[in-house]
């Protein structure tokens, strides 16, 4: 509805029933109604349309990157980052500069890393750190992705907003926040990994090595092989 209000052709259409009430107004139509009027519209959006393009009826590819946190949550994270790098790769208008694309991309490969290690992993996130892994695939990056999209490229790239930076380098500090959050949380998942690898091992040190629990036992037996 709203590409509809906003287009060309509508506002076309608008402009000369407008017109058409003016000279209704006037006088100048005579006993003609307010059809007239309806009919004025039909011809401008019809030459608005056919001068200057109608309205899309599908919705921007950015717009469809609308993700719920419904479900089971990997099944809901896996959607969620395959939509947004199908869109990445897309890239609709060159709106993501190349660096950034890669970012993007390379981000969404962190979080299905991250999946797979959350899987795997000994440890668990806390109940914070797991909203966060669950958002920032389902809603924090394709939100950020979406928003990016909807500025055109030059503006993005050359107007100054009101935090000092263009939407591009804002964009790429939201990245640079994100990667750094997933970074951690697989960093943290890794030391528990790290601390129950070492605890195991030093369990099975302290159960088969020379001062474990058979080492009197075999101390024995090598004092009776040393008898004469």
């Amino acid at each position: 509805m709203f590409r509809l209000l906003t287009s060309p052709a509508n506002w076309c259409g608008l402009g000369l029933a407008s017109a058409v009430l003016l000279l209704k107004a006037a006088g100048l139509l005579g006993g003609l109604g307010l059809g007239v009027a309806a009919l004025g519209y039909a011809a401008g959006f019809v030459i608005g349309g056919l001068w200057l393009g109608f309205p899309s009826t599908q919705e921007p590819a950015w717009e469809a990157l609308q993700f719920s946190d419904e479900g089971d949550a990997r099944e809901a994270m896996e959607r969620a980052l395959h939509g947004v790098r199908q869109l990445t790769e897309h890239n609709p208008e060159r709106r993501i500069p190349p660096a950034l694309q890669a970012r993007v991309l390379a981000l969404c490969a962190a979080l299905d890393g991250l999946l797979q290690q959350w899987e795997r992993s000994k440890g668990s996130l806390s109940l914070q750190d797991s909203f966060h892994a669950r958002h920032i695939a389902i809603s924090y990056l394709p939100e950020a992705l979406n928003t990016y999209l909807s500025i055109p490229a030059a503006f993005a790239s050359g107007k100054i907003l009101d935090n000092g930076k263009t939407a591009q380098a804002t964009f790429a500090d939201t990245l640079a926040e994100l990667e750094t959050k997933v970074g951690q949380l697989g960093e943290d998942l890794a030391a528990q990994d790290a601390h129950a690898f070492l605890v195991h091992s030093k369990f099975l040190s302290q159960k088969f090595g020379p001062q474990g629990l058979d080492a009197p036992a075999l101390n024995n037996i090598a004092a009776e092989e040393r008898k004469p």
